[in-house]
């Protein structure tokens, strides 16, 4: 390179170092050029370049769902609003954490009458709204709540109503059907197998008929709502009820890991429990749902320290009220709101137990015993609050509430200790146990009370379901005394009947009443007794090895023992009986675990009509009896036909298998080698004589 050429070069060097330097010294220093060519043309959208940026994009909306608005609060200055904000602060946390609130402040520094509480998450407000809207804080102040993504929703509404669009009927068919059935035959629900296979079945005669039969149709159990309607399946995901002549899915409701599940009386309502969400302290580990709807009315938490105890919450007859207990307080609430019953639970100190009435909207709770202050049991009427009797105990220990079905009698059986040694001023040292029935008669004017002593231990309790008597077990060991009372019209407890050195500690007595089972279950003994209670005579006793489980049949006429393989891996099989102790079939099932009958409502005959129904049993009685010498006639006809059938194919079977063995023969002997004529020559014929059965009949002279 020629020396000006190199010059020229670094003169070059000299000026670029030069102007970059001027560059820096302006605040800007040369960049490429990123610019796109003339003719390019961009056709890629953001959502295909920022998809997963512009899917988490916030709205305008953003964070305020968890928001709400409690509007109609007091107006108060700063000496009394810590304490408002304190009262708030309480009632509103039960829904869930508050992260944030805010309350407005006007010129005169009073609160402005209303307060924004943020929540961690949508369902907690949702909550908020509906557990406290016309909440009453006091006579002047009712809340008004509303979340406040409600507000642009409210004044957006249009001039003009747009017709809802109508939408499809859907018939779900008959679903009390199995009540049409022309021999009034009950039907069961059996699942065996380990629990992977449901069966339903007609009770009817000489074997059941099988109606609907499925693999894996429930991964836990299965139950009956109450009055037979739907059949319900536990999942993973939730609950399923199936009902009509198909056993078609009627319903669904999405609650993971639901491990309880408690029908109202009505089926109005389905109450889930899942045990998962409880030890999470999930507000929503309890939710009610509309069964017709399928829709959640409430979610409600559990303790997961105490102990749980189904069902938490408890119905009245009539699906219009519940309620659960909570720290010495019984909470009652109401439908279809789904709110507190006067928007305040009923403070009540040392509350241990509550049961409704299965026929009216009273409520029985006991208090346990505190100090100076006996134990008492009340009857409450509700909705008014209405304390209709009370009884006070003492030396009390325990109680245990018993409805009679029909509602006539509550009895109570109270554990006493038998001596209260008092120790210090104010502490008792007891000991002993005796057990009192306190028997209040509740369609008697101010329901009288009886009271019943027995010194043994109380080992079974059981009101006859149609009646007015009741049975205990009692006594010390492994031999029971069960004893039988019943009440007269004037309201005396009395003494009807006493068995003794009985082993048995099960009372099942039958749904129409009269008749009952002593049974002993999940013990060494497997007695079955059947009693007739109008006079007390033993129809039967028998046994079943190992049983667990003793079922009536909602009309009483049959009852099922089983063997379960939840309890036993053996035997596992169930028998049916008759009401009078006759073994009529018994089944066994690979694995069987549960049987449930399916039930019914109750009876729409009036009680003058289902009296004059017995008067006049033997009128009737000739015309069944008929009908039971034809169904005997037809069993026997079915038998024989059955019997000609099976014999008819043994014989085709029989002789097929005749002519493949003579075909055969030529190739057997070649296989051998031998012939006919050697093996005959080895054959030997021997006669065996052994004695059957010796009887000796004597026949006496005629003279």
């Amino acid at each position: 390179m020629a020396e000006d050429d190199l010059i020229v070069v670094e003169n070059d060097r000299m000026n670029g170092h030069k102007d970059r330097n001027t560059a820096l010294e302006n605040g800007f220093d040369d960049e490429p050029d990123f610019s796109d060519p003339e003719d390019y043309v961009d056709d890629i959208r953001d959502e295909d370049l920022l998809s997963d940026l512009l899917r988490n994009k916030p709205t305008e909306q953003s964070g305020l769902q968890n928001v709400v608005i409690v509007d109609r609060i007091p107006q108060v200055g700063p000496e009394r609003a810590d304490k408002l904000k304190t009262v708030l602060a309480k009632l509103f946390a039960k829904c869930g954490k508050i992260m944030n609130e805010f309350y407005p402040i006007d010129d005169k520094n009073l609160t402005k009458g209303y307060v924004f509480f943020e929540f961690e998450r949508h369902e907690q407000a949702l909550d908020a709204v509906k557990s406290f809207d016309g909440h009453k804080l006091d006579k002047q102040h009712v809340f008004a709540v509303n979340l406040f993504t409600d507000i642009d929703k409210y004044l957006n509404i249009p001039d003009e109503m747009e017709e809802p669009s109508k939408e499809v009927y859907s018939d779900r068919g008959n679903l009390h059907y199995w009540l049409l059935e022309p021999e009034c035959c009950d039907q069961y629900s059996v699942l065996y197998e380990g629990g992977e296979t449901t069966a339903v079945y007609l009770n009817s005669m000489p074997e059941p008929s099988l109606l609907k039969e499925r693999k894996l149709w429930t991964e836990q159990s299965l139950q009956w709502s109450p009055l037979g309607t739907y059949l319900a399946t536990f999942h993973k995901r939730g609950i399923a009820l199936w009902g009509g002549e198909e056993f078609t899915q009627m319903a669904r409701f999405a609650h993971e890991s639901v491990t309880f599940i408690d029908f109202s009386p009505c089926e109005k309502y389905i109450t889930t429990l899942s045990q998962a969400l409880v030890v999470a302290n999930d507000p929503n580990a309890i939710i009610i749902w509309d069964i017709r709807t399928q829709t959640k009315k409430r979610g409600f938490s559990a303790d997961p320290q105490q102990q749980l105890i189904w069902p938490i919450f408890k119905w009245s007859f009539d699906d219009k009220y519940f309620a659960r207990i909570n720290a010495d307080s019984l909470s009652i609430y109401e439908t279809p709101s789904f709110g507190l019953l006067d928007k305040k639970s009923l403070k009540i100190a040392g509350i241990r137990s509550f049961t409704w009435s299965p026929s009216q909207n009273i409520l029985a709770y006991w208090v346990a015993e505190d100090q100076n202050v006996p134990a008492r049991v009340t009857l409450l009427e509700i909705p008014s609050r209405t304390e209709l009797r009370a009884k006070n105990l003492f030396n009390v220990a325990d109680c245990k509430m018993h409805w009679q079905k029909c509602g006539d009698y509550l009895c109570v059986k109270v554990d006493r200790y038998t001596k209260a040694i008092k120790k210090e001023k104010t502490e008792f040292k007891y000991s002993g146990m005796y057990y009192n029935f306190e028997v209040f008669h509740m369609r008697e004017k101010q329901i009288p009370v009886d009271s019943l002593e027995i010194k043994d231990q109380i080992v079974a309790f059981s009101w006859e379901p149609i009646g007015n008597k009741f049975a205990i077990i009692h006594g010390e060991g492994s031999s029971y005394s069960v004893t039988f009372y019943g009440i007269k019209p004037g309201g005396t407890v009395i003494q009807l009947k006493k068995f003794e050195s009985k082993q048995c500690n099960h009372l099942f007595w039958s749904p129409a009443g009269q008749f009952i089972v002593l049974a002993s279950l999940r013990s060494s003994s497997y007695v079955l007794e059947f009693i007739d209670t109008s006079d007390f005579t033993i129809t039967n006793t028998s046994e079943h090895f190992q049983i667990t489980d003793v079922e009536w049949d909602p009309t009483g006429r049959y009852v099922v023992t089983g063997v379960s393989h939840w309890a036993h891996k053996v035997d596992n099989a169930y028998w049916l009986w008759s009401f009078q102790g006759r073994l009529i079939r018994k089944h066994s099932l690979d694995r069987f675990c549960q049987l449930l009958w399916r039930p019914r409502p109750a009876t729409l005959l009036t009680d003058d009509k289902i009296k004059e129904i017995r008067k006049n049993l033997k009128k009737y009685s000739a015309q069944f009896d008929i009908k039971d010498r034809m169904a005997l006639s037809k069993v026997s006809k079915d038998m024989l036909e059955k019997r000609r059938s099976l014999m008819s194919d043994f014989q085709t079977i029989r002789q097929r298998n005749e002519l493949l063995f003579n075909s055969t023969k030529k190739r057997r002997l070649e296989l051998r080698e031998a012939d006919d004529d050697l093996n005959n020559e080895d054959e030997t014929e021997e006669t065996v004589e052994f004695l059957i059965k010796e009887e000796l009949i004597v026949i006496d002279d005629e003279d």
